[in-house]
């Protein structure tokens, strides 16, 4: 058993490097630049260009940032919404809306109270 379980964490400890490592280029993307100069030459430079994923799943007990969030709306009138499982929101809290989840998210704090995932679908 002892064995079994250094032979997991050994796998997990050089594992974990390479996957970290296929994450960072998951997202970038090389361009090729091909420009004419005035004397005929010919200049071609390559680019790197990197965009992280910057969309978050939200989860509850989570601090909100709107910076990752996907089309930040905040809800002024959750009655809108009742239809889409919105309900009046706790003395504190407001509902924001995040690409297709509404998400409730405390004033002061900004700790998520729910997600309630695809009410905008």
């Amino acid at each position: 058993m002892k064995k079994l379980l250094i032979a997991l964490l050994a796998t997990a400890a050089v594992a974990s490097p390479i996957a970290a490592e296929a994450q960072q280029y998951r997202n970038q993307r090389e361009t090729t630049v091909i420009r004419q100069q005035p004397n005929g030459r010919t200049v071609v430079t390559k680019r790197t260009v990197t965009r992280p994923n910057q969309y978050r799943r939200w989860s509850k007990g989570q601090r909100f940032d709107r910076r990752y969030a996907q089309n930040y709306q905040e809800i002024r009138d959750w009655r809108q919404y009742r239809g889409r499982r919105l309900y009046a929101p706790p003395r504190g809290y407001r509902w924001v809306r995040s690409g297709n989840d509404a998400v409730l998210v405390a004033v002061t704090g900004g700790l998520i109270g729910a997600v309630l995932g695809g009410a905008f679908n």
